[in-house]
């Protein structure tokens, strides 16, 4: 007799946390591209930044980007590794985080994958999926500076997940890319860590190269983390509303990697 087959129950979807963005206006800045005492003041942060030397690697067309991936080589100052993230995107249509979840399920990626880390990105008009892995390798010492690109490429293809080796169920395709890749920065990074409303916030200022390549033009960026939906969206409003009380906010979305994919 023929038992009746047990049916596969579906892996549920990764649980994401929050990440709220806005981008200031250049105004909040000193000459010296520090926070002004306003912006200081009202955000507690201290005088001193800590420096990250960030650099991402595509090929020349963005195959990765292309996909919604990227890969991306950091070192903060005072931390004696390097940290690598290799990080998937999917986009956030009319507010529908769970169609987003679902179709990252049906990419394999689901709540039994402890490699991936989910957050949702909720900048100023649009929400986007972040699935990071994270690796970290030894570093020599605890500066701000990077590898040369030979020997970041090497740890980067070390590492490699096999997600995105074999995107698409094409096999190695990652490594395909990777291997064709160069890299794009690399941008010499300040972050300040303040408090406000009892919130935990970040500011980041990205020297970007401008569109022309003569000089650098300053990305400025605040942040603030949540566990739940409900909290991220009440204290989103409210800083929301504060950054345009006092004429800092800039009306759109952060863009900080797609500029430096663009200009370098």
């Amino acid at each position: 007799m023929i038992q009746p087959s047990t049916p596969v129950e579906a892996a549920a979807n990764m649980t994401p946390g929050y990440e709220v963005k806005f981008v200031l206006n250049q105004n909040v800045l000193d000459p010296d591209s520090t926070p002004d005492a306003e912006l200081t003041s009202a955000f507690a942060l201290p005088g001193t930044a800590q420096k990250i030397a960030v650099e991402y690697f595509d090929t020349d067309a963005q195959s990765l980007n292309e996909q919604g991936w990227n890969v991306r080589l950091r070192k903060k100052e005072d931390k004696k590794n390097y940290e690598i993230t290799y990080k998937k995107r999917y986009a956030v249509t009319n507010g529908d985080i769970n169609a987003a979840l679902n179709l990252a399920n049906k990419e394999g990626f689901d709540a039994g994958d402890t490699n991936y880390e989910a957050e949702i990105d909720w900048g100023y008009s649009k929400q986007t999926l972040s699935l990071s892995n994270d690796k970290d390798v030894k570093a020599s010492d605890s500066k701000a500076t990077l590898p040369s690109d030979s020997k970041a490429l090497g740890m980067i293809l070390d590492k490699l997940p096999g997600k995105l080796d074999d995107w698409n169920d094409q096999s190695h395709w990652g490594k395909q890319q990777l291997e064709d890749s160069r890299a794009y920065g690399p941008i010499m990074a300040s972050k300040y860590k303040g408090t406000w409303n009892g919130l935990e916030v970040d500011v980041e200022v990205w020297p970007i190269r401008s569109a022309d390549g003569s000089t650098t033009e300053p990305v400025i960026e605040i942040s603030f983390k949540a566990d739940e939906y409900a909290d991220a969206a009440t204290n989103r409003q409210k800083l929301m509303d504060y950054l345009n009380k006092e004429g800092w906010l800039v009306p759109q979305d952060s863009l900080k990697t797609q500029l430096v994919l663009d200009r370098y």
